[in-house]
């Protein structure tokens, strides 16, 4: 099994004639995810390698009523349109790979969707893939092996530099998501704990976590009263000075909330185990699985 997306995901882009929307699409094609629709307002009976081309997604859905994934390629200002866009359709799963989206329009999105039942997947995100299955997003695909460790980061870049230390060692990934950098995101470390947990296919979980709000201290307590499968953990960022933004528009300290040293503490309390680099992923879970 996988989380969210597989090979039955039917996805429709939006923004495909865009220079990222078209260059993704036809990535994602070649990777085998069902592409069946494009959108861009205005530019509807137009086609792009192949992909029909519509105004909406409302116009895409009716002319294929089995897509129920979308993935956005739309400028900062007219994405919160999108997204409603993918909402009023009751898409399952949406995947906004756009960043510098304001944050009260984040705020209206993620809780319409929370309120119907759809998962947001960022904003500012790399996107999920469930390896040979399916991929919405822009993550370099060849590092990504199938398998069975859940995967979930706030970080894109060590999203895949875990994958590719996973993937050498021999474990394959059921499905990696990346929740998104910004300080308000569609899903939580929470809401993905919960997937990879049903999962009867997925045998742990990697979480990989930044300085920056609660995030991981809320994972952590649910971890610590709901999960039962091994959760491996990585938090970047504990040099950054605090006060300042690193990175991520999420990745800021200020107080004592959001530091590395206590969202580690919290998830070492939590029952996972804490590791100091990401490239000691694969140790861990071998001692893990083994016992």
């Amino acid at each position: 099994m996988t989380v969210l997306i597989d090979n039955k995901t039917r996805a429709v882009v939006q923004g495909i004639t865009g220079r990222e929307g078209t260059f993704h699409a036809k990535a994602m094609q070649e990777y085998g995810t069902k592409i069946l629709a494009g959108t861009t307002p205005g530019k509807g009976g137009q086609e792009v390698d192949g992909i029909p081309v519509f105004d909406s997604v409302i116009e895409a859905t009716e002319q294929f009523p089995e897509i129920n994934a979308s993935i956005i390629f739309v400028p900062a200002r007219f994405a919160a349109d999108a997204v409603n866009e993918a909402l009023d359709a009751k898409l399952e799963v949406i995947v906004a790979i756009t960043e510098h989206i304001p944050l009260h329009d984040e705020m209206k999105f993620v809780a319409l969707a929370h309120q119907q039942g759809s998962y947001i997947i960022g904003p500012n995100t790399p996107g999920a893939i469930s390896p040979g299955q399916c991929k919405l997003g822009i993550m370099p695909a060849h590092v990504f092996k199938p398998g069975k460790i859940g995967l979930i980061s706030r970080s894109g870049t060590l999203t895949y530099e875990v994958a590719a230390s996973l993937s050498g060692a021999g474990f394959g990934q059921s499905t990696a998501i990346g929740l998104g950098g910004d300080p308000m995101t569609g899903m939580s470390f929470i809401d993905a704990l919960k997937l990879f947990e049903k999962d009867k296919d997925t045998d742990a979980t990697v979480l990989i976590g930044e300085i920056g709000g609660r995030a991981e201290e809320d994972a952590a307590e649910y971890i610590k009263e709901n999960i039962t499968k091994p959760v491996i953990a990585y938090v970047a960022g504990r040099t950054a000075p605090k006060g300042k933004r690193m990175g991520h528009a999420g990745a800021i300290v200020s107080g004592r909330s959001g530091t590395a040293d206590s969202k580690i503490a919290a998830l070492r309390e939590a029952g996972a185990t804490v590791i100091e680099r990401p490239i000691d992923v694969d140790e861990a879970l071998q001692t893990i699985l083994k016992s």
